[in-house]
């Protein structure tokens, strides 16, 4: 596998010449949109067929899995085009990458109910876990029901298992500290919160439970430690998973970036996963940077490893970019979301070069809007997804939990699927 970086001149056709790799599958391998239209910078991968076959009148991905002894999921990770349809005849089916597998890993995706069906199904053969979001849960210990069967379901006939995520957010991403104290140190409380928990994890079929600790802090660790131990414990009687998600607070200091050190080993004692995510929304306050700059992952993953079995940890990847105007406001600039897929077209658009931040590992840009309004771009893409996975193995993690799934990022999934296995629990 080769990442390409895009230089002036560059062309799809100059670059499908150069590494010899047909043209379509350069489109297909990166998700282009706009593939006569590359931009100084960007970021392909390449990624040559070991095995291929020519499709033929009649064919299906069934008989190809047969004739050729791989899996249907095997087919539909190397070809996720063809996911939502029919093959045509002389089309080329990807068999086998020329790329070596190094591990079995586990992939969680986040999702809302209202993901778009052809996107879930294109990204489920990648997963172990579905966690959907968001079961919110109110001061009086209530949950707040989503309308998420289908997606339970669908999960499901693709081998992978759905999680019940529950936090305190509300559906435009607001937590509420007071509620989570409230439930985490009343116990009566909790017994009945607990209790409806388990209803809807039966009556709706889920296999586990993801619980999100926004508000932990080393003030209130202790408290959290015994609401997280008796949960578990229910849950595990119950014949449960119980994953939980943290994130370690990014500290913006004034000539320096760090993070807040908090002891999670009481919490990993006793449940089956720590996923390691900052829930990235459709704006953000903070300054502009790139998500969990990867040096500073570095530094939480070399503290973390050390009080938390790596097999029990699952590193965030955050696939959300950010677009701010400047000057930066503290408190006041508010940054938009932004896809790799948006950021790349909004390259193209203002006709700039895409920079690389080589401590962050992230592309950034700048551009001048319509109003003659300064604005810089920090997104993700096919190098920093790769370094967030050799991170993976370089502190021998269980595996990766994405945020957010309700778009499809093709280079993403390419890069999971050629460089591991994924385990499959159903």
């Amino acid at each position: 596998m080769i990442i390409h970086v895009v230089q002036v001149g560059d062309t799809i056709k100059s670059i499908s010449e150069k590494y010899r790799i047909p043209i379509i599958t350069l489109i297909q391998e990166n998700g282009l949109t706009n593939p006569n239209n590359l931009v100084p910078g960007q970021s392909i991968i390449i990624i040559n067929p070991k095995v291929s076959y020519t499709a033929q009148k009649g064919d299906t991905l069934v008989n190809i899995a047969n004739k050729y002894g791989v899996s249907i999921m095997e087919l539909l990770r190397n070809n996720p085009h063809l996911s939502n349809r029919d093959l045509y005849p002389g089309e080329i089916v990807i068999i086998q990458f020329d790329t070596q597998k190094v591990r079995e890993i586990e992939i969680s995706g986040f999702a809302y109910p209202h993901i778009n069906r052809d996107i879930l199904k294109k990204t489920l053969p990648f997963l172990t876990y579905l966690t959907v979001f968001n079961y919110q849960v109110t001061g009086a210990g209530n949950i707040i029901e989503v309308d998420d069967m289908e997606l339970i379901q669908l999960a499901k006939q693709y081998g992978v298992a759905p999680m019940m995520l529950i936090s305190t957010l509300s559906p435009s991403g607001i937590g509420s500290r007071e509620t989570a104290l409230n439930i985490v140190s009343n116990i009566s409380l909790q017994d009945t919160h607990i209790d409806k928990i388990i209803s809807i994890l039966k009556k709706k079929g889920y296999y586990g439970i993801n619980a999100y600790l926004q508000h932990l802090d080393n003030d209130n660790r202790v408290i959290y430690e015994k609401y997280i131990s008796r949960f578990a414990y229910r849950m595990h009687q119950e014949g449960y998973l119980i994953n939980i998600t943290v994130n370690p607070k990014i500290l913006y200091e004034r000539t320096s970036v760090t993070y807040e050190k908090i002891d999670y080993s009481n919490l990993a004692k006793v449940v089956d996963s720590v996923l390691i995510l900052s829930y990235e929304w459709g704006y953000s306050y903070e300054p502009p940077a790139s998500a969990t700059p990867i040096n500073i992952l570095e530094q939480m993953l070399s503290n973390i490893t050390t009080i938390i079995q790596p097999s029990k940890l699952l590193l965030g990847i955050p696939i959300i970019g950010y677009d701010w105007k400047l000057p930066y406001i503290p408190g006041e600039t508010k940054a938009n979301a932004i896809t790799h897929e948006a950021a790349i077209d909004l390259a193209v658009i203002q006709s700039v070069t895409i920079q690389y931040d080589e401590t962050a590992e992230a592309p950034y840009y700048f551009y001048t809007s319509n109003d003659k309004q300064l604005h810089i771009v920090w997104f993700k893409d096919s190098r920093s997804i790769n370094t967030l996975l050799k991170l993976i193995l370089e502190f021998n993690l269980e595996g990766g939990s994405v945020w957010n799934v309700m778009y499809f990022f093709t280079q993403l999934w390419y890069l999971v699927n050629t460089q591991f296995e994924i385990k499959k629990l159903l």
